[in-house]
This record gives structure tokens, C-alpha cells and sequence, in this order.
């Protein structure tokens, strides 16, 4: 049965060039869309990854938006959705269905509902593998998932099968769960809230049926929408209610972003669900002003936007108790005794006890001491407490204050001295440590200032020197732009009389490889078969840097600075894994291992004939006419044959990666082998 949904399909030859073209030459950064990456199980997904983090829990939001039939997840690059994700901190992310039925509809009337069928299982995956990309850094308690009508109810469905992973579902202008695709078009398929409920809970188990206490809602639709019915507004929301066990509110409100751009807005009790009306939009993914694309709108307010405030002040399972806040922490010395005081106190609750600790510093290395617990005035917030009798010596009193609930706040700490002030010595420095991160080394360590005149920490680095950030005796410096291979960074505290000492640690940087594809096709670290489209997409024929890092079975692939889908096949470490163990003896940016010429400067940066080999090492840097093999077919047949590659309708020459036109057997290109595995869209000398 042909499914009734979307309507019209735009075809135009035209178009689809433009889209294709804007996609390749699209930069993957943070702060920007990175475009059909193929992750948790789909084939195309685009991503925008903002560079702000969600007011709430840890690190950023989540939130999957899935496209409508015959709607291209290309629409939703017009749709303000970048807008949202900046404000909310919230990575957005849209796939395109794998498993479509219809007119390119994801499938919600169709197959098993459950974890571990089609789609379902592709966007728990998706869910999963996003929120543990330690580079996107999301919180698990913030993953949201949305969609727009067949994607409205496939959202609802997969909220309902998986609601320990999705902390909020919003379809929009979608049928009921559960729904026939004829219930689709105008008509409504009456389902009642106690059919809503016995249907998400059958599709959740018995083993998450209990994190719908903790789930929200969102259901929308547009007040002018002649495509879906409207009745499934209510009738999505009287199911949450029944699945929750939350009433509606009497009353409604405006939502408005400015003039002509309002939804009316229902709530439940705890805002466990709402309600909205798109005013003046039809059956369209609401953007808000200047929004645009198929079935994308913008006649109402930015729909995203609204579901990144709401979730983020309404999110029932991320924790909000911040702890206690410690102020006016001191401590001084009353005769050999130190006299501690300050204060308390928990917005959330209130304080059982605060927890002190006295470290002897001047030791070499800190030294626990003494530890003592007290209660606070509950009406003040205010603690004292006396230590025993210490011997003479600078000391560190760290208080940690702990609520009702057990959550403790952020450690206060002071540096106090008992007895008389020592002989003038230099800042002892200890525990120095660094960690990398590609060209950048982050070095800390332990300062400690006997007289308690400390003037400066400075960290010398490759790239220059730089001033230390000092918290207590604890100090931490970067280094970025450092060059490959083995590096020093020597750390220099300075009091304020003159008086100095150094420590110094030694670590290797891994420089990475820049080029184009073809380099690094090239130097093996992806190929046609495995990187290279994803690399083109992100970087078209620009150059980008890629490193080796761990791969699982004690191999190693390259990856793509800041673009994580820009990633070549396992194979053999050059490096160790990305140890930063490279060397490159002519400062040419390419590890030896992998140089044509490995002691000659710069040599790989001129290559007048493109065979892969450097001028200066070369025997015939302008190629060799007779080494040339002219083939003239159809692109289909050079694609076969290996001369060629195809992405999709289009064709490139494999190596020079030269346009050729569309992959047909009607489309002829003259393609030159000037070395091997090399081809060039002209002819031979």
C-alpha cells in the first residue's frame, strides 16, 4: 500500500547540485554542522556539535530531530537549529532514515518496536555512541529526541522503547503511537490515553518501564496544518498524562519571538508536559524567523529553541544540588594553634557538617596532619574550630562542606603559618606532570613558598613561555603549536626577593601529517575504499592534519583534526598509537617511516609531476611521458576499471581526484596514468 504522506517531491537537477556542492565545501568543526557522517548505524547523519555547554548537569545536551517523508535531512541546515544548540549548549544531530517505507518515511507503522529492530536499535546507537565521544563531551541525563511528522511518531515510538536513554521526547505534527500509515492523512485514528500508556510501556518491558517517571514530553502541531490532523495535539498529550500521571493545567500562555512569530502553550503538573500550538504554520518543522527548506517553516517560533530551555529547566534526572558554598574561610595563628573559621551554607538544603584538613607544606611534599569535623550554626553558617598544638611550619586548612543529602560543595582552602617566618629560600617545586593533547602540552605541578612570598610561576616552552595559573600551592600551564618529536618544558617560580628554582619535564609531539587527500591517500592513512569520502566532505581540497591514534587488536588508524568522521582503515602503528614517538628528521611535517626522503627539508612540498615522490628526490620531477597511459570510456567504465571513483551521481579521477562529470555510461572522459595509480582528466604528452 503506497503511503499517504508528503505530497510533492522537488526534482530539479539544479537543486540537488547546489545541496551537493554547499555539503562538500562545508568546514566539520566545533561551532558548525559536520554533514553525513556515518555513525551509529546510519549511513548519513548531519551533526552540529556548539562550542557553549548546557546551565545544567555536565558538559552539553543531546537532541535527535528526524526528518519528515520525502524531507531531506539537508532542509534542517536552514532551520535556526544551530541557533538553539549555541544557546542550550546542545549538540543537534540528524539522521537520515536506513530502514524508510512510503515516501522515504521512517518506518513507524511497520516491523518490531524494540531495542534491538531497525531503526529503533539505530537511534539507541546513535544516542550512545554520540554521548560517549568524549570530544562532544554530553551528558547522558540530557539526550533529548524529536521529530517532524512520520519522524514525529518514529521519535515517539523510539521514546517509548528506550526511556532510559531519551530524557524527553517532542514529536511534532505526528499520529498517535501505534498508528496505521492510513491514520496519517486528515483523518484522526482515535487512541485513548489507557491504549497510549499499555502501548509505551509494552514497548519499553518490564526492565525500563521505570524511567518514565523521569520522562518529559513536548507535543506540538501547527494550528494551520491540513496534512496530518490536528487531534492527535490532545491526544498526545491526554497518552503522556495517562503514562505519567500528571493533569493538565487550567489556562494557557503565549510564547512569542517576536512579532508574528507566537505558539500557545498548555502545561501539566511538574511541567512534565506541554502543550504547544505553531500559530499560522502548516505542516512544517516550526524554525522560527528565517527558517527555510522542504517542509521547514518560518510562520511560528524556533522550535528548538523552546525544547532546549524546556528541557533544561524541567530535566528531572540531571542533578541539580550543587552542594554547599563556602565563604570568609581563615585560619591564623594563636599560639601554636591554628583558630579556623567561615561559613556554610546550601541553597538547596541545608549543612550537616563541614570537614577540615591541615597539610604540613614545607616538608617536600604536603602532609596530613590533623583532620577535624563540625556542625555549623544553622541560623549563620558560621563554623570555628581549633587545631591541637603544631610544630612550627607553613600549613594548608582545607574546609569541605557537606549538605543534607550528602552532596558536598567545592574545597576552600587557606595557607597559614605557625611560628616565626624561616630564613629567605627559593619556591620548592615537586609532582611535575604533563598531558597532551595534539600539538598542545599542559604542564602542573606543586609550588610551594616557604616565606610565602611567591611571585610568579612561568612554564617555558617550545612556542614561548607562559604564565602559570597558581590555585593554592597547585600550578598548570599550555603550551600549544608545539613542534613534533621530543620537546623540554621547564617550569621557573620566582619570588618576590629574586630567589628561583626550575624543574623541567621532557615529552613527545605528535606533529601530525598536512596535506590534501591525495597525500594522505597517498601515505596510506585512508583510501578510496576507506576515509576518503567522508575526508572530501568534511575538507573538499583543502589541507587538514591527520595523527594516528589506538585502534582496537593493537593496531592504529589516522584521524582528522576537528573532523571526528574523517577517519582512514586500522592498520599497522607508525607511532606507537599515536605516542607522539614520531620522527621526522627534515622538519617536513611526514614521519620517516612513511617519507620518500626523509632527510632532505621540505622535500615533499614541491611534487611538480604528482607521482608522490618529492623534486629533490625525483630522478624525473617533471614525469615521464613515457610512462603515460591515456584511456578514453565512459566514467561508468573507469570507475570499474579502478581509474575512477564515485559518491553517489558523481565521478572523480582516483588520485588527482579531478571532477569527471556524472557516474553513466553516456558521460566520456579521457583520464592519463602519469604514475601509478594516478589519474588526470587530460591526455598524455
Amino acid at each position: 500500500m503506497i503511503d499517504k504522506f508528503m505530497y510533492s517531491v522537488v526534482t530539479s537537477k539544479t537543486l540537488l547540485l547546489a545541496l551537493f556542492f554547499c555539503l562538500i565545501n562545508a568546514p566539520a568543526q566545533a561551532g558548525s554542522w559536520q554533514q553525513n557522517v556515518s555513525i551509529g548505524g546510519f549511513n548519513s547523519v548531519h551533526i552540529y556539535t556548539p562550542d557553549s555547554d548546557s546551565s545544567i548537569g555536565s558538559g552539553k545536551a543531546l537532541l535527535l530531530v528526524l526528518h519528515g517523508c520525502v524531507q531531506p535531512i539537508g532542509s534542517f541546515l536552514t532551520a535556526n537549529l544551530e541557533d538553539a544548540a549555541e544557546a542550550h549548549g546542545m549538540v543537534i544531530a540528524v539522521p537520515d532514515a536506513v530502514n524508510k517505507a512510503g515516501f522515504s518515511c521512517w518506518s513507524y507503522w511497520q516491523g518490531a518496536i524494540n531495542r534491538n529492530s531497525g531503526d529503533y536499535a539505530n537511534l539507541i546507537s546513535l544516542a550512545n555512541t554520540l554521548s560517549s565521544d568524549s570530544a562532544r563531551t554530553i551528558d547522558p541525563d540530557q539526550v533529548y529526541i524529536s521529530g517532524l511528522s512520520s519522524g514525529a511518531a518514529f521519535a515517539a515510538q523510539a521514546a517509548c522503547v528506550a526511556p532510559d536513554v531519551f530524557a524527553g521526547v517532542a514529536p511534532s505534527a505526528g499520529p498517535t503511537i501505534g498508528t496505521s500509515s492510513n491514520g496519517a492523512i486528515s483523518t484522526c485514528e482515535s487512541v485513548s490515553a489507557a491504549t497510549f500508556k499499555s502501548r509505551c510501556e509494552s514497548y519499553a518491558g518490564t526492565s525500563y518501564r521505570s524511567h518514565f517517571t523521569t520522562q518529559l514530553a513536548v507535543v506540538a502541531h501547527g494550528d494551520a496544518d491540513t496534512t496530518v490532523s490536528t487531534c492527535y495535539n490532545q491526544q498526545n498529550a491526554n497518552g503522556y498524562a495517562n503514562l505519567y500521571g500528571v493533569a493538565q493545567l487550567s489556562g494557557s500562555s503565549v510564547i512569542s519571538e517576536g512579532a508574528g512569530h507566537t505558539a500557545d502553550q498548555t502545561l501539566w503538573t511538574g511541567s512534565r508536559i506541554s502543550k504547544l500550538w505553531f500559530n499560522g504554520l502548516d505542516h512544517s518543522w516550526s524554525g522560527g524567523a528565517g527558517a527555510s527548506g522542504s517542509y521547514v517553516a518560518d510562520d511560528s517560533i524556533n522550535f528548538a529553541n523552546y525544547l532546549g530551555a524546556f528541557f533544561a529547566q524541567n530535566n528531572l534526572r540531571v542533578d541539580r544540588n550543587s552542594g554547599p558554598e563556602i565563604s570568609n574561610h581563615s585560619a591564623f595563628d594563636s599560639g601554636g594553634m591554628l583558630s579556623i573559621s567561615g561559613n556554610a551554607v546550601d541553597q538547596e538544603g541545608s549543612v550537616s557538617n563541614v570537614a577540615i584538613t591541615i597539610n604540613r607544606l614545607d616538608t617536600g611534599s604536603p602532609v596530613l596532619v590533623e583532620s577535624i569535623n563540625v556542625s555549623v550554626d544553622q541560623n549563620t553558617g558560621a563554623y570555628n574550630a581549633n587545631s591541637g598544638t603544631l610544630s612550627d611550619g607553613l600549613y594548608s586548612i582545607e574546609a569541605l562542606a557537606t549538605d543534607n543529602l550528602g552532596k558536598t560543595g567545592t574545597i576552600a582552602s587557606v595557607t597559614e603559618r605557625v611560628g616565626p617566618e624561616p630564613a629567605a629560600s627559593a619556591p620548592s617545586l615537586s609532582a611535575i606532570s604533563v598531558s597532551l593533547n595534539g600539538q598542545c602540552a599542559t604542564v602542573s605541578g606543586t609550588v610551594i613558598d616557604t616565606n610565602q612570598n611567591l611571585a610568579s610561576v612561568q612554564v617555558a616552552f617550545a612556542s614561548g613561555t607562559i604564565v602559570a595559573l597558581v590555585n593554592a600551592n597547585q600550578y598548570q600551564a599550555q603550551g600549544c603549536n608545539l613542534p613534533g618529536g621530543t620537546n623540554t618544558a621547564t617550569t621557573t617560580a620566582t619570588d618576590t626577593t629574586g630567589l628561583s628554582s626550575s624543574d623541567s619535564v621532557s615529552f613527545n609531539i605528535d606533529a601530525g601529517v598536512t596535506g590534501d587527500y591525495n597525500l594522505h591517500i597517498a601515505q596510506g592513512h585512508i583510501t578510496w575504499g576507506n576515509g576518503y569520502s567522508a575526508c572530501y566532505l568534511e575538507f573538499a581540497t583543502a589541507a587538514f592534519t591527520m595523527r594516528e591514534v589506538a585502534a582496537t587488536g593493537g593496531q592504529c588508524k589516522w584521524l582528522a583534526d576537528n573532523g571526528p568522521s574523517c577517519v582512514g582503515p586500522a592498520q599497522s602503528c607508525l607511532t606507537g598509537g599515536g605516542g607522539g614517538g614520531n620522527t621526522d628528521s627534515d622538519n617536513d611535517g611526514v614521519d620517516d617511516s612513511i617519507d620518500n626522503c626523509p632527510n632532505v627539508a621540505n622535500s615533499d612540498q614541491a611534487d611538480n609531476d604528482n607521482d608522490g615522490i618529492g623534486n629533490v628526490c625525483d630522478s624525473t620531477p617533471n614525469g615521464d611521458p613515457s610512462a603515460c597511459t591515456e584511456s578514453t570510456s565512459s566514467n561508468y567504465s573507469h570507475v570499474a576499471s579502478g581509474r575512477a571513483t564515485s559518491t553517489g551521481f558523481y565521478t572523480y579521477a582516483v588520485g588527482s581526484g579531478d571532477y569527471l562529470g556524472f557516474n553513466n555510461i553516456f558521460t566520456y572522459t579521457t583520464l592519463a596514468e602519469t604514475s601509478a595509480g594516478y589519474f588526470e582528466r587530460r591526455s598524455c604528452p
